[in-house]
């Protein structure tokens, strides 16, 4: 039974530490208090206090006494969205599974559609900005589905609750003064801010301080309204995108083929070779062509394994991941954008994953591969470029293909590897 003392959000750290054999000596339950120390307030209380240091606050950084009074006299904590901030998945989520869950044929047809109809608005757009109409139709699908699920949390009260959790509490401060300042500029009412769990908000999910950076009025209306407004939601989405460094004319990538022989220790966004240097090696486009000669350079992407789909990817491939982190993301835009082009589906399909792997057998191979004498970064059970280049080194090592994919063969010789050198 876990102590009733123990806050809901540690639940999954009592279940993983009370099983070893440390607890019993009392260092478990010394780690359990030191990790799960931070307060989420029990009740209104200490929000309340909070949300008194928070007038203060933004009032000495300008922000009206209308709207401080307006928002921070009505905000309310929710208690869900601190459950919802330190949930954590119990399982890794494949390419196969995050692709095919957000590339259909609905969403590819339903983003025809929405360029055809949007296309004078859309091409006005790209002269000015430089960004394909392709990619803001893409961006659009993947965040909101086209507009049909902006989030229904009410920002104000999100952010107010994670500004008064210790957690993240510095960034989510900022984040709700700037939502403040957004209300003050008139761009919103506070009642109309609605948005995801963590205050990602409109049709194309900016934070706050992205929506002050980039948010432009478009219609001419006076107002920033990435809500109700796409020609304002279009038009900021390009400005974001063009601040950050899109170069106008190059694609984000390309699907290609790779020979028997390859080298997949060449693989990774930090190894970028010229177009003419990957076609030395033996890469083609999907049809057996070389690649166009171009002394423009790309990196190797390959998200499923040697036996998945390779991709050459672009300086504006980093740029799609400025805007998410994830690779697997940043592939998703590219390809949506280029199915809404009328591009082909992949020629090769990412595997189906048959097995499941949990984010305990990942920390688990991250702390087999420092055993090792190899450097997979925090055992902190996410599958990030450290360790896949981690598997990849323990792939070099005992002769296998170098890929760094993870699958349940992996796991299963790493951990026999490290058991017999832990002897």
């Amino acid at each position: 039974m876990m102590p009733a003392a123990i806050p809901h959000h540690c639940s999954d750290l009592f279940r993983f530490t009370h099983k070893r054999s440390w607890w019993k000596t009392g260092w478990g339950a010394a780690f359990m208090i030191l990790t799960c120390a931070q307060p989420v307030y029990a009740d209104d209380s200490g929000f309340g206090e909070c949300i008194a240091r928070m007038k203060s606050q933004a009032r000495l950084e300008g922000i009206s006494d209308n709207t401080v009074n307006q928002v921070l006299s009505k905000v309310k904590r929710l208690p869900r969205i601190i459950e919802l901030d330190r949930r954590q998945p119990e399982f890794t989520q494949t390419f196969a599974n995050y692709f095919t869950t957000r590339i259909n044929e609905e969403r590819i047809q339903r983003g025809r559609e929405l360029y055809a109809r949007h296309h004078v608005l859309l091409d006005k757009i790209q002269r000015e900005s430089g960004i394909p109409a392709q990619f803001l139709i893409s961006f659009w699908g993947l965040e909101t589905s086209y507009g049909g699920h902006f989030g229904d949390w009410p920002v104000l009260d999100s952010l107010a609750t994670l500004a008064c959790d210790t957690r993240r509490s510095t960034f989510f401060t900022q984040e709700l003064l700037n939502a403040m300042r957004i209300v003050d500029a008139g761009d919103i009412t506070a009642e109309r801010m609605i948005g995801s769990w963590a205050g990602a908000m409109g049709h194309m999910q900016f934070m706050p301080s992205t929506f002050l950076r980039y948010a432009k009025d478009v219609d001419g209306d006076g107002r920033r309204d990435l809500w109700g407004s796409i020609p304002d939601a279009m038009g900021s989405a390009a400005n974001f995108l063009q601040q950050l460094g899109w170069v106008p004319g190059l694609n984000w990538g390309q699907e290609v083929l790779l020979p028997r022989s390859f080298d997949y220790s060449l693989a990774g966004r930090d190894q970028m070779l010229s177009l003419e240097e990957w076609t030395t090696l033996g890469v083609t486009t999907t049809s057996g062509e070389p690649l166009a000669p171009a002394a423009q350079k790309a990196a190797l992407i390959i998200p499923s394994g040697y036996q998945g789909p390779a991709f050459l990817v672009t300086k504006n491939f980093y740029i799609i991941m400025r805007w998410n982190r994830s690779e697997f993301y940043a592939l998703s835009v590219g390809h949506l954008a280029d199915r809404i082009a009328g591009a082909a589906p992949l020629f090769r399909a990412p595997p189906v994953d048959s097995a499941k792997i949990s984010r305990e057998q990942v920390r688990q191979l991250q702390m087999d591969l420092t055993t090792l004498g190899i450097d997979a970064g925090e055992a902190d059970g996410i599958l990030g470029s450290a360790t896949r280049k981690a598997i990849s080194l323990f792939q070099q090592k005992t002769q296998r293909i170098a890929d760094g994919h993870l699958d349940a063969g992996i796991l299963i010789a790493v951990r026999e590897a490290a058991s017999i050198g832990s002897r």
